[in-house]
């Protein structure tokens, strides 16, 4: 039975790919209408998408397949709505972010704002985090991680007190079996011919080394080695966290914790901050722009103006909580302090210090990839900032005609054609080169997203979309914000375990018509639990940057489950208090639009997004 049950196991994908869709079969065979058969689709795709049994790039191709096949729409059609605006966005952010890593702007920058802050734990975790979120704004959030880590790796690598090894040699033949303790604390015996040498974690006065006959094993250290250990009365050879050295020894493997799980959740939280920052808000925007063509105020500075305060609240708390749960409850460090740094804060400024000055002084091509850079999100910034006539008011003739990928795609090219060398070097490289490009461009990002915007026409096409908002009405009833609230708890417990990517593309064709039916601002519903697709701080698996981090070492999963789940909370918290504070003068969230669809029999006067 037992072998039965490893063979199912090791065929798992196969069975989810052939049973799923036999499943699934009565509802386009028994119900025949369109709505049925897409919603086949729908559902088919959720579930390879949530189990993974096939690439999720190749799931996003799924509508192309079968929506010819089942009549929803044609060949000809499907295909048109794989490439967006968004895809061009992506590219020119792409070839910036390949810039930046190739010639090491982002560790510049990280190791700047680190020794900005210094080197007391808890100053040194919010150093990375804030380095770490400011990167994921303009970069992908697994890229920001990657960049990152191993600036946190050398500096964790130094907490393990490398100045507290005694190295002692041992005779011809003889090993020595070290550990990282204190040199007072080691008593080092020379065994003779045949005997190696131990050297125990434990202090001088509490154990007695003597030479061992031959054949006796210690199964007490569980090593097999021909010495005896012989305890004086009334002491204990294991060195607790009662004592100094253990107690700093766990200080010092809960700040790795800190440090890696900082790094993983910054990526997130500073993603979400920018429109181009993660997946979900670019597949949200291009969403806004595609089915609701009349809504100009998703753009990158109103996104900015709500997103980044969110982004700031929640980072500082975050960095509150993890110091709580794994460095201590000790905040006195906030408004005291200390005239002198410790040995080790002195070590660790000076590593980090060595670090970057092992850069050197800025190059050109870092300060090329900088001007770009800064150019880039000024133009973003000022091409329609609501508040005032943008750059984008230079060209009446042509409205709406650029957007921010016209920017991304400009700034973008040029980085293949400014010479990366001055005229004086034989080179004649460009910034970066394809193949470079290539290696940064996440292809699977934009067939995911090119199959969610099939998906998300063929629902309105089909009418399913229609039909879900219909079953969905009875929430009308519901005060607006308990509603925001429940759709944000669903798809943050939804994105633990599925890309976020696939997540928000599902949720999308779900929600944006629950807000019309209930006769709420389609925004106040869908930016929520657009940034609560990011929240995915639970598991390893739950998004790179959390795998990445994880795979260095110094984690458990139950470390990432105890902090995932007071950011998430934090998270979630921050975000209600944009949509119901700032959120709403900017978007005008209390007011049912004109570019949203009028439905009838709507009742407005109980579904106000204040839930009056």
């Amino acid at each position: 039975m037992r072998r039965f049950m490893r063979t199912l196991w090791n065929y798992r994908d196969v069975l989810v790919f052939v049973f799923t869709p036999l499943a699934l079969l009565p509802l386009p065979l028994a119900v025949g209408t369109k709505v049925s058969e897409c919603a086949f689709v729908l559902c088919l795709m959720a579930v390879y998408w949530a189990t993974e049994v096939l690439p999720l790039a190749i799931t996003a191709m799924l509508p192309a397949l079968l929506f010819p096949l089942l009549g929803i729409m044609k060949s000809s059609e499907v295909a048109r709505v794989y490439f967006k605006d968004f895809h061009f966005l992506l590219i020119g952010v792409i070839c910036l972010a390949t810039s930046i890593e190739k010639w090491g702007l982002h560790r510049r920058m990280a190791l700047k704002l680190i020794t900005l802050v210094g080197v007391n734990p808890a100053w040194l975790l919010l150093g990375f985090m804030g380095g770490c979120s400011f990167l994921s704004m303009w970069v992908h959030n697994t890229s920001a991680v990657t960049m990152v880590m191993p600036i946190v790796e050398a500096v964790i690598q130094h907490l393990v007190r490398p100045e507290e090894v005694e190295v002692t040699q041992a005779g011809p033949g003889h090993p020595v079996i070290q550990h990282l303790v204190r040199p007072e604390e080691v008593e080092v015996t020379q065994a003779g011919p045949g005997h190696p040498v131990i050297q125990h974690l434990v202090r001088p006065e509490e154990v007695e080394v003597t030479q061992a006959g031959p054949g006796h094993h210690n199964p007490g250290l569980e090593l097999n080695v021909q010495v005896s250990i012989q305890k004086k009365p009334k002491i204990t050879m294991a060195v607790t966290t009662e004592s100094p050295y253990g107690r700093s020894r766990n200080r010092e493997r809960m700040l790795c914790k800190a440090l890696c799980l900082g790094v993983a959740y910054s990526s997130n939280i500073g993603g979400i901050a920018t429109l181009p920052g993660t997946s979900p808000n670019l597949i949200f925007s291009q969403y806004i722009n595609e089915f609701y063509p009349g809504c100009n105020s998703i753009n990158f500075g109103n996104w900015l103006l709500l997103c980044l305060p969110i982004s700031i609240i929640m980072l500082l708390l975050s960095w509150i909580w993890l110091h709580w749960l794994f460095i201590g409850s000790d905040f006195r460090f906030l408004w005291h302090c200390r005239a002198e740094r410790s040995e080790r804060e002195k070590t660790t400024a000076r590593l980090i210090q060595e670090e970057y000055n092992a850069l050197g002084p800025m190059s050109s091509q870092e300060r090329v990839t900088q001007g770009v850079f800064i150019l880039m999100a000024a133009l973003w910034l000022t091409r329609d900032p609501g508040f005032m006539p943008g750059w984008a008011s230079l060209f009446p003739t042509y409205t709406g005609y650029t957007t921010d990928a016209t920017v991304a795609l400009l700034l973008g090219l040029l980085m293949f054609i400014i010479p990366a060398h001055g005229p004086s070097s034989t080179k004649a490289d460009a910034m970066i080169s394809w193949k470079e490009f290539q290696r940064s461009m996440p292809w699977e990002v934009l067939l995911l997203v090119g199959g969610g915007f099939a998906l998300a026409e063929g629902t309105q096409v089909s009418g399913l979309s229609s039909w879900v908002s219909s079953l969905l009405s009875p929430l009308g009833h519901l005060p607006a914000l308990a509603t925001v609230t429940v759709a944000c708890v669903i798809v943050t417990s939804v994105t633990e375990v599925t890309s976020n990517a696939a997540t928000i593309t599902i949720f999308l064709p779900i929600l944006a018509p629950l807000a019309e039916t209930i006769h709420v601002n389609p925004l106040y519903m869908l930016i929520p639990t657009t940034l609560c697709t990011s929240f995915s701080f639970l598991l390893p698996v739950s998004n790179p940057p959390n795998a990445v981090v994880f795979a260095y070492g110094h984690l458990n999963t139950i470390d990432m489950v105890k902090a995932g789940l007071g950011v998430n909370v934090i998270g979630l918290l921050a975000v209600l208090l944009a949509v119901t504070t700032w959120g709403t003068p900017l978007f005008a969230l209390n007011t049912y639009p004109d570019w949203a669809p009028a439905l009838p029999h709507s009742n407005s006067t109980i579904n106000t997004p204040t839930g009056q």
